[in-house]
């Protein structure tokens, strides 16, 4: 029994020596402690060179502020203020494009663009969208009207009827005639006119009315100007004096109603035209006659055409920009038949031409296109 016990103790696995897990710690420690070492090291270095970049920046600090002779507080407040200056300059650079930006962008969206409520132009019956007028007008009158083609587009055809009513419809005019014997004098009262047509944009006129005998239109009168009616009262009384019953005969009392534009040749609204050879002139008349269109006989040959403009206000700039278009439908002038035309425009103000341009000669044609500008310097406060 002894002997067996032996044997099966020399069998058993012998235990493996602790020795071995110290070498492997040990190695592992090692090998950490190498990893730190390097991290540490590489901090060592970076911060060895910023102190040596600001040692290098101290001393060519130093060396600048030798060469120059001033200390290095001052040096460094030069620099400040330099860099100060560069910043305001940038600054004000980019606030500079952000304006021109602004402004570009206003001019798109108000390009041409002025206020007619505030500028009366040239007595002008019609505005449209862009603030800008632009229009055909008769040469026989300088009413600014719509365009042409709009009017075309826009308008139905009316019966031949309904145009000569509207042609017809201009208003009437009450007068009163008195002719005294004695002093060979003919008194003639202005007394009122009602339903007349509105030329002004406002949807009114400006109404006035002048008298003269005709053929000889030595005297002419007027009456004051009324603002801003179509019903006006006058109750003014003119006197023709030395016209003897004979030559009254042979005369023929006109009463021509305008409306008064401040800018331009006034527009005639229509007449009455009173024979005194068809009047009892050994009474008092006093009745109410229709006025008649300006034109009457023979109407057609008195038009000379239409010319196509725009006008341009800019309050600010004080500029007034003129742009004469074409001219359509102009009477003929020479022996084939054509002409040679060309336009003229003046600057007036109080009766008096302060300016005057004039376009290009169109030769050989009757439908000339111009497209020509002109600019005239005008001060709102004239404008108004």
């Amino acid at each position: 029994m002894p002997a067996i016990y032996k044997r099966e103790a020399a069998k058993m696995p012998e235990e493996p020596e602790p020795v071995e897990e110290n070498v492997e710690l040990t190695t592992k420690i090692f090998v950490t402690t190498e990893e730190e070492v390097k991290e540490v090291s590489t901090v060592a270095v970076t911060e060895s060179a910023g102190k040596n970049f600001e040692t290098q920046v101290e001393n060519l600090g130093k060396e600048l502020a030798e060469e120059m002779g001033i200390p290095t507080w001052a040096l460094v407040a030069i620099l400040i203020a330099v860099l100060v200056v560069v910043l305001g300059i940038c600054f004000c650079c980019i606030r500079r494009c952000c304006r021109k930006r602004r402004s570009k962008d206003g001019k798109k969206g108000l390009k041409g663009a002025v206020d007619l409520k505030s500028v009366q132009l040239l007595g002008s019956t019609y505005k449209d969208k862009t603030h800008i007028l632009h229009s055909w007008n008769p040469l026989r009158s300088v009413k600014v009207q719509p365009d042409m083609e709009e009017l075309t587009d826009n308008a139905e055809e009316p019966d031949e009827g309904e145009s000569k009513q509207s042609e017809v419809k201009l208003g009437k005019l009450q007068y009163k005639l008195e002719y005294d014997f004695n002093t060979n004098s003919l008194a003639v009262t202005v007394i009122q006119a009602e339903e007349l047509p509105a030329l002004d944009m406002g949807g009114t006129s400006d109404p006035y009315v002048k008298v003269y005998l005709l053929p000889d239109k030595k005297k002419k009168f007027e009456t004051k100007v009324h603002r801003k009616t179509l019903s006006p009262v006058f109750n003014e009384t003119f006197t023709f004096k030395g016209v003897a019953y004979a030559d009254a005969m042979n005369k023929t009392l006109v009463f021509a109603i305008f409306d008064f534009d401040r800018f331009s040749k006034h527009d005639q609204i229509g007449e009455v035209k009173v024979p005194l050879c068809q009047v009892d002139l050994a009474q008092t008349i006093e009745e109410w006659r229709e006025l008649q269109s300006v034109e009457g006989e023979g109407g057609q040959d008195n038009k000379l055409g239409d010319i196509c403009f725009s006008l341009r206000y800019v309050p600010t700039a004080g500029k007034l920009t003129v742009v004469i278009l074409e001219a359509k439908n102009l009477k003929k002038m020479d022996v084939g038949g054509l002409s040679d035309p060309y336009v003229k425009i003046a600057l007036m103000q109080n009766g008096k031409r302060l300016k005057k341009k004039k376009t290009s000669i169109k030769k050989c044609t009757l439908n000339p296109y111009y497209n020509e500008s002109f600019t005239f310097e005008v001060p709102f406060e004239q404008i108004q």
